[in-house]
């Protein structure tokens, strides 16, 4: 059965990027006979169109924007309880979770193609608080630079995302967290950051959990301990290769859910949506293989 596609734009994504894409969006999909394309208004109204588009009998969604578009979507089919996929069409900072799965994301034609005959991937969903992320789940310096994003308006893509990460090494002061498993607890300690990762990047350019695969029914607990100056640029320089795990104030872990405990409710994020904590424990748990995405290749390369 050929699907009914609903093109979702978030045109603020990538600082606008998505409504810059716009007329190309139409055309692509226009090409495949798809003219079915609604844009968002406002933050997070990604939801309520996808909610929309599935009531009126769309079973293929394609979300334009970045990580969190795509999670606004992801979360919408899921509380739907619709069989319904979702493709990845890049428009926003990082676009990370695409590139773990392997969507063509930048690429507007062949992203249209697959959308319409294209085969698709069952990945894994995390969870925390009711929110539901792809990519991540970030904590500490991660919340520092989602902050210090909003103050560089010079730079775009993955450069802003490092640029706004090395300035906030020299005083990010560390995040206390204990992080427990069903395997067990950990001690607790001083963080620089912690990622629940689902995914392999995030960031653009930070390869936070390289061997994670987004559809084993677990989710990779990377915490970074804090260290002085030099340590943290050594850290640095390591996540960016993907070659962190070595360092001893590195530890890994994966699970099905994990349990967090904090002095206090903190910030996070999960897919660059801010957060703030309800509760000083969190729990963050994987939801397996709970949504198609649209990918040409299996779910990890």
């Amino acid at each position: 059965m050929t699907p009914r596609v609903c093109v979702i734009v978030n045109p603020a994504a990538g600082r606008g990027r998505g409504g810059r894409m716009l007329p190309a969006v139409r055309a692509a999909f226009s090409a495949v006979g798809v003219g079915d394309v609604r844009t968002t208004t406002g933050p997070g109204e990604e939801g309520d169109l996808a909610r929309r588009a599935i009531a009126e009998g769309c079973t293929t969604l394609v979300g334009v924007g970045g990580d969190g578009t795509w999670s606004n979507v992801a979360a919408a089919i899921l509380a739907a309880g619709a069989d319904c996929r979702l493709g990845l069409l890049a428009a926003g900072t990082g676009n990370d979770f695409a590139k773990t799965v392997g969507a063509p994301a930048r690429d507007l034609a062949a992203s249209a193609r697959l959308a319409v005959e294209g085969p698709d991937r069952h990945v894994d969903v995390g969870t925390v608080e009711g929110h539901t992320f792809l990519n991540i789940a970030g904590f500490g310096i991660d919340i520092a630079v989602l902050e210090e994003l909003g103050r560089v308006r010079w730079l775009r893509g993955d450069a802003l995302y490092l640029f706004a990460a090395l300035r906030q090494l020299f005083g990010y002061p560390g995040l206390e967290v204990e992080v427990a498993s069903p395997a067990g607890r950990r001690g607790g300690g001083r963080h620089l950051m912690l990622i629940i990762a689902n995914a392999r990047r995030f960031g653009g350019a930070f390869h936070i959990a390289p061997g994670a695969d987004p559809a084993d029914g677990l989710l990779d607990a990377v915490s970074v301990l804090d260290a002085p100056l030099l340590g943290r640029f050594r850290l640095f320089g390591a996540v960016t290769r993907g070659r962190h795990g070595a360092h001893p104030e590195v530890r890994t872990e994966q699970a099905a859910r994990f349990t967090l405990r904090f002095p206090a409710p903190p910030a996070y994020e999960t897919d660059g949506e801010y957060r703030r904590a309800q509760s000083r424990e969190l729990e963050v748990a994987c939801l397996p293989r709970a949504i198609r995405i649209v990918t040409p290749v299996p779910a990890v390369m």
